[in-house]
């Protein structure tokens, strides 16, 4: 029994939508979809609004360090003159002299984006590795001088404020309540990211991704390295005007803050936090930069102190991020260990977060002397009151350090060894699998 050519074609052409594929994109719209009906506060509606600008942000910022292996330190460069743009644009669409539905001014930031991109990439790009990231660091900081150098444009200390509330209601939609500029930000975030994790499977951005991991060799087979990386800024200078307009619309205003370096290392950062090697990484940073910023911070004034040493944590520990901490799991799960290593999980996370109550406890008491020692020495942290100025409470934190991670220290061995050997049994396991 034979097969024609064209069958063994189809059967060894493969799904261009796998099923397990569409249900995470599924599923990421309706998380999408439901987020505002479970978090109905207007500051949880807020954090939603903010957590897709920066998921748009961190993505199109992973285009560049994920994909292509080009550090830069002046991404907000493109969000932030797209977001400046784009106020622009919503002033001149409130008064009359631009055509232009509200819905869409994102875009024009996005165009801005591209605009600046090609203007400031064709420069940058020139340049790989060390020199490229200096190139975007000097950018940056041009950039923002200028900002404050150019109040026509970019508004002085005040900034440009807007109003999103302008033109004929369109279904009774005005971009008022904040639910509506929720759902406007949402349908462009799954838009973007579906566009981006697209452009991850085109031949651009495979060869992107080898002009990251070997240049030389791209070179060989007759690519221009520079060109490649200048395309792919480029569009990733798209996507970040397109953050940047919708940062525009939801804040209705914009200041010089936005072309900050602040704002390029907490892209940086949070990237790689959420792990640049996974697509989703980026997402994973998206969120906790948004947390960080806007509920974190409010929580404690050492917050930026946490923040490095969690970095610092990460880059020695877990280079690759949460996300691949996440895919390391699945697959330890997928050849069903998974649940001999619940015990010593559970072990380094309450042992963990003894040593950490006891070194946030000196911290925050070294923080109120140095910072509101005018309002006493007492102080309050988790529910527990504390005397800065007192030997039972630096006792106290002392010994829940030292304890905590004495014994976080001796889960952690065990459980290294447990984590050795089930690496060696999927070694084993892959290898027999792969010869039957």
């Amino acid at each position: 029994m034979t097969m024609t050519t064209t069958s063994i074609s189809k059967l060894a052409r493969p799904k261009r939508f796998p099923p397990g594929r569409l249900l995470v994109w599924g599923l990421f719209a309706a998380v999408l979809l439901v987020a505002p009906h479970l978090f109905t506060s207007s500051l949880g509606v807020t954090v939603l609004s903010q957590m897709g600008i920066a998921i748009i942000a961190c993505l199109s910022y992973n285009m560049l360090l994920g994909q292509g292996g080009m550090l830069s330190f002046g991404h907000a460069v493109y969000t932030g003159l797209g977001s400046f743009v784009a106020i622009h644009a919503l002033n001149s669409v409130s008064g009359g002299n631009l055509p232009l539905p509200v819905s869409l001014v994102p875009l024009v930031g996005g165009v801005a984006g591209v605009g600046f991109a090609a203007l400031f990439g064709y420069v940058t790009t020139r340049k790989a590795g060390t020199t490229f990231a200096m190139i975007t660091l000097g950018l940056a900081e041009l950039v923002f001088a200028m900002s404050l150098m150019v109040p026509e444009f970019f508004g002085g200390e005040g900034g440009v404020s807007g109003n999103r509330v302008t033109g004929q209601p369109f279904m009774g939609i005005t971009y008022g309540p904040a639910t509506q500029v929720y759902y406007l930000i949402a349908v462009y975030t799954f838009i973007c990211v579906a566009a981006m994790f697209a452009f991850t499977q085109t031949p651009l951005g495979r060869m992107l991704n080898a002009v990251r991991d070997n240049p030389e060799r791209v070179e060989f087979v007759g690519y221009n390295t520079q060109r490649v990386r200048y395309t792919a800024f480029i569009i990733a200078g798209f996507f970040a005007g397109i953050s940047g307009g919708l940062g525009a619309l939801n804040f209705e205003i914009v200041t010089a803050e936005v072309v900050g370096a602040a704002r390029s290392g907490a892209y940086l950062l949070f990237t790689f936090l959420g792990g640049a090697t996974f697509f989703f990484g980026p997402i994973i940073g998206a969120v906790l930069m948004v947390l960080a910023f806007v509920l974190f911070s409010e929580f404690t004034k050492a917050w930026l102190l946490y923040l490095g040493l969690i970095f610092l944590f990460m880059v020695m520990y877990a280079p690759g991020g949460f996300a691949s901490l996440i895919m390391m799991n699945l697959r330890v799960a997928s050849f069903g260990k998974l649940r001999q290593l619940l015990l010593p999980y559970l072990g380094m996370a309450i042992t963990g977060l003894i040593a950490l109550a006891g070194a946030s406890a000196m911290v925050e008491m070294i923080y109120h002397l140095q910072l509101n020692s005018s309002q006493g020495s007492e102080l309050v942290f988790l529910g527990v009151p504390l005397n800065a100025l007192g030997v039972q409470s630096w006792l106290g934190a002392a010994v829940l350090l030292l304890v905590g991670g004495g014994l976080f220290e001796l889960v952690r061995r065990k459980f290294a060894k447990q984590w050795s050997a089930i690496q060696e049994h999927i070694e084993l396991e892959t290898q027999r699998r792969a010869q039957t």
